[in-house]
């Protein structure tokens, strides 16, 4: 597995910024454009829990309304090393889908798990499947 040390340190880094006022789950991400920029996110919450933002979320959308759109690599950071969740994953499968994740226990951060997003979503319906109508 190549050096991540830059991109998981970003990640534990951007979880200092979550805002988890009523789960507690802070989680971070940092996502390495193909450049080697790397852009944070920290999830976010709201009393309305709906309108609340995961991390991995705010760093994509922030990334993409940057102008990048190409990627290398995705760090999550969070207590265990939770996977991203079913929304996450479908905008990754979307907009990130080559891109190495590595999910990482804020607790143990030396040892992330390496995976795919075809691993996490398998047989994704992406806009590729819209073509065909």
């Amino acid at each position: 597995m190549p050096d991540h040390s830059q991109l998981i340190f970003a990640a534990l880094e951007a979880r200092k910024q979550s805002i988890a006022t009523y789960s507690k789950f802070q989680v971070g991400a940092a996502l390495m454009t193909v450049d080697g920029e790397i852009i944070t996110g920290a999830n976010i919450e709201s009393a309305s829990y709906g309108l609340s933002c995961c991390a991995e979320r705010v760093a994509l959308f922030k990334a993409l309304t940057d102008g990048y759109h190409k990627f290398q690599a995705l760090a999550v950071a969070s207590p265990g090393g939770a996977a991203p969740c079913g929304a996450c994953r479908q905008l990754i499968a979307e907009y990130a889908a080559d891109t190495e994740i590595l999910l990482i226990d804020s607790d143990a951060p030396e040892n992330p798990k390496s995976t795919r997003i075809n691993e996490l979503l398998p047989d994704s319906f992406t806009g590729e499947d819209l073509q065909a109508c």
